[in-house]
């Protein structure tokens, strides 16, 4: 696995991008794949700590973690934690998927957790009737009824769009395309 270390607002120095290359090394036993996986990781100072943001995409998964500490070196040490908890999370999902051995996943050398398997259940479904506005009005009716995000119809583009909370303080926007 190829690792890539950015930084905003830090300098990667040799001695970081070493200790995130060895911890990434600890994760290629739960991959059967060559050299042509990056992995993407991008380090952020902030005035309330350090935060790492790792970013796998393989063929047939996604993996990403985040995490934020005042100590770089304790950060790196807990997103590949993370990482390693979803791989092992996932586990009975991925070698469902992987019946042709197609998933880039050496299913052999995870362990179980010691939790068990929670099944992905559909708690209450809602049908809605996107409302003709714009974002800003959007925005605010998502403010209003304390939800993180909000399903709205652009009026200028007459498309559905969601508005949504980033966990940095600002909003997004997701757009669909007919």
């Amino acid at each position: 696995m190829k690792v890539i270390v950015r930084g905003k607002n830090v300098t990667i120095t040799d001695a970081i991008e070493d200790k995130i290359t060895k911890k990434l090394a600890l994760l290629d036993k739960y991959f059967i794949m060559g050299q042509d996986v990056e992995a993407k990781v991008l380090i952020r100072t902030y005035p309330f700590g350090q935060k790492i943001e790792v970013t796998i995409p393989t063929e047939y998964v996604l993996l990403r973690a985040e995490e934020t500490s005042d100590d770089l070196y304790e950060a790196i040490d807990l997103v590949i934690d993370k990482l390693e908890r979803q791989i092992r999370k996932y586990k009975t999902k991925l070698s469902r998927k992987s019946k042709n051995n197609k998933l880039a996943f050496n299913i052999n050398t995870l362990e179980a957790l010691e939790e068990p398997e929670e099944e992905d259940v559909v708690v209450k479904t809602k049908t809605i009737n996107p409302k003709p506005m714009d974002m800003e009005e959007a925005i605010m009716q998502m403010e209003l009824i304390g939800h993180s995000f909000f399903v709205y119809k652009d009026i200028e583009t007459n498309t559905v769009c969601v508005v949504y909370k980033r966990r940095d303080g600002g909003y997004g926007l997701l757009e669909t395309e007919e």
